[in-house]
């Protein structure tokens, strides 16, 4: 008798075992992994001064999470999908896009006339309805000299809708958003040493 009632509670565990669901402490999750790259990729500025670049981010767009907000909901709440996180924290593959697609060096280890600090302020996937989203850009970006005087800032504003309302069509959306951030950059660069106010890091 003993036999059989030790028999029953072991399938019941393994029954129990089973109900499991991924996600729970000691459940074994596949998460997808995401980067930056770009779908586009555009040949490197080529520079004659070198430049230093600094990308800084508050700590709760720091981790690996990939956020998102619902708008028609509750905007003031960041949420972050539990399947899927980025390769690496979002300041440092901006940081990387952006050293690349504008021909940076990272800070400290070039000696430049000028640092360009970018400040993310906003980096998610933002949800107007259950069916429409767009990856949410926002930045200020500063041009210091070597005293760390200001020659030059701007706040950034990017939005670029989602192909599909979900992880993918988020990530799509936001490596889409640092593609025209290069591009902004690049744009306000050239017309602030057009107006002279970067002199100071030509030499």
């Amino acid at each position: 008798m003993r036999r059989g009632w030790m028999g029953v509670m072991g399938l019941v565990a393994l029954l129990l075992a089973g109900c499991v669901t991924p996600g729970k402490r000691g459940g074994d999750v596949t998460q997808a992994v995401y980067d930056l790259e770009s779908s586009g990729r555009k040949p490197a500025m080529v520079r004659t001064q070198p430049l230093a670049l600094e990308v800084r981010a508050p700590a709760w767009f720091d981790g690996l999470g990939i956020d998102y907000r619902l708008a028609y909901a509750d905007s003031a709440r960041l949420r972050e999908y539990a399947l899927a996180r980025w390769a690496g924290p979002p300041a440092q593959m901006i940081q990387w896009r952006l050293m690349r697609d504008l021909g940076a060096s990272a800070h400290g280890q070039v000696r430049a006339a000028c640092l360009m600090r970018l400040e993310l302020e906003e980096f998610s996937q933002v949800f107007d309805s259950t069916t429409q989203s767009r990856g949410v850009l926002r930045a200020r970006v500063q041009w210091l000299d070597r005293q760390r005087n200001v020659l030059d800032e701007w706040g950034l504003d990017v939005s670029v809708p989602a192909p599909t309302p979900d992880v993918a069509g988020g990530v799509f959306a936001l490596r889409a958003a640092v593609d025209r951030l290069a591009e902004q950059i690049s744009q306000r660069e050239q017309a602030s040493l057009a107006a002279r106010r970067l002199s100071a890091c030509q030499g």
